[in-house]
C-alpha cells in the first residue's frame, strides 16, 4: 500500500494473462483495440473509502445463514480462511474483503444466469469481512458447484469463489477467484489456461486444510491473498492499483 499523498503502483503484468486470449472467446469483444492511457490518481481515489466492522453485520461472513429463510441452505458446508499480506508476509489489517459465488448447482442468484440447476432459497451467495490486526479472515459458506458457459460446445468453469479486497482507497480494489484443490476442470479452463506464468495460477488454489476443519460438520480451504511481491496473487481486474 502506499502513503495517502502518493501515486500508486503499477502491478507487475509479466504474470498476469493478455488481454486478447482468443481461446477465452469472451476476451475477444473486451479486449482494447487502443494503447490504454496512465491516469494521474485523483484526490478521491487515494484519500478513500474506509470501513470499519460497525458496518458490517452479525452475519456477514456466515453464508450459510445470512440468506436463509426457512432453513439452512443444501450442499457441502465449508469454511474458508486465510491472511491478507503483503509482499514480506506481513498481513494487513482492517481490509475490507468481499466474496460471491454460486450456490451448491453451481447457480448464481442473479436474474441473468439461466442455468437450469435451480436457486436455493435459503442461499444468497454473497458476504464480507474486515481482516483482523493481524490480516486474517474466514468465513462460512457451501461450496460451490461447477457450471457450464458458452466458451466451447462443452465447456465448464471449476468450482470457484470470487475475492475482492479492497485498499485505502478506490483505485486499490482488487479482484480475484479462488479454486479448490484437486478439481479437476481447473486445468481444462480457458481462464486459467490464460495465464501465462503456471505457478501464478497454482497460487489461486486453496489447500484442503483438515487442521482447520470442524470435525463431523465442515471441511476448511485455506486462501491467503499477497499483495505485491514474487508471491503476488493474480488479481482478474486492474492492472494497477496495489
Amino acid at each position: 500500500m502506499t502513503h495517502a499523498d502518493s501515486e500508486f503502483l503499477q502491478r507487475d503484468r509479466s504474470i498476469h494473462p493478455p488481454a486478447f486470449t482468443p481461446d477465452y472467446k469472451t476476451s475477444v469483444l473486451r479486449s482494447p483495440r487502443r494503447a490504454m492511457l496512465s491516469l494521474q490518481s485523483s484526490l478521491s481515489e487515494v484519500t478513500g473509502p474506509t470501513f470499519g466492522r460497525s458496518e458490517l453485520g452479525p452475519l456477514d461472513n456466515d453464508l450459510i445463514l445470512n440468506y436463509a429463510r426457512e432453513g439452512e441452505p443444501i450442499g457441502e458446508r465449508i469454511f474458508v480462511h486465510g491472511h491478507v499480506r503483503d509482499e514480506n508476509g506481513r498481513g494487513i489489517p482492517h481490509t475490507l474483503v468481499e466474496f460471491w459465488q454460486a450456490n451448491a448447482g453451481g447457480r448464481y442468484r442473479h436474474r441473468n444466469d439461466r442455468y437450469l440447476a435451480p436457486i436455493d432459497p435459503n442461499f444468497g451467495g454473497c458476504g464480507r469481512t474486515i481482516t483482523d490486526e493481524n490480516g486474517f479472515y474466514y468465513f462460512r459458506t457451501i461450496k460451490p458447484g461447477p457450471y457450464p458457459w458458452r466458451n466451447n460446445l462443452n465447456s465448464w468453469r471449476p468450482a470457484h469463489i470470487h475475492f475482492s479486497v479492497f485498499g485505502s482507497g478506490f483505485a486499490q480494489r482488487l479482484i480475484t477467484q479462488m479454486y479448490f484443490e484437486g478439481d479437476p476442470l481447473i486445468w481444462r479452463d480457458p481462464m486459467v489456461l490464460g495465464i501465462p506464468d503456471r505457478s501464478a495460477a497454482e497460487r489461486l488454489i486453496a489447500p484442503l486444510d483438515l487442521g482447520a476443519a470442524v470435525p463431523l460438520d465442515m471441511l476448511a480451504y485455506k486462501f491467503d491473498i499477497v499483495l505485491r511481491g514474487r508471491q503476488q496473487t493474480l488479481f482478474e481486474n486492474k492492472l494497477q492499483g496495489n
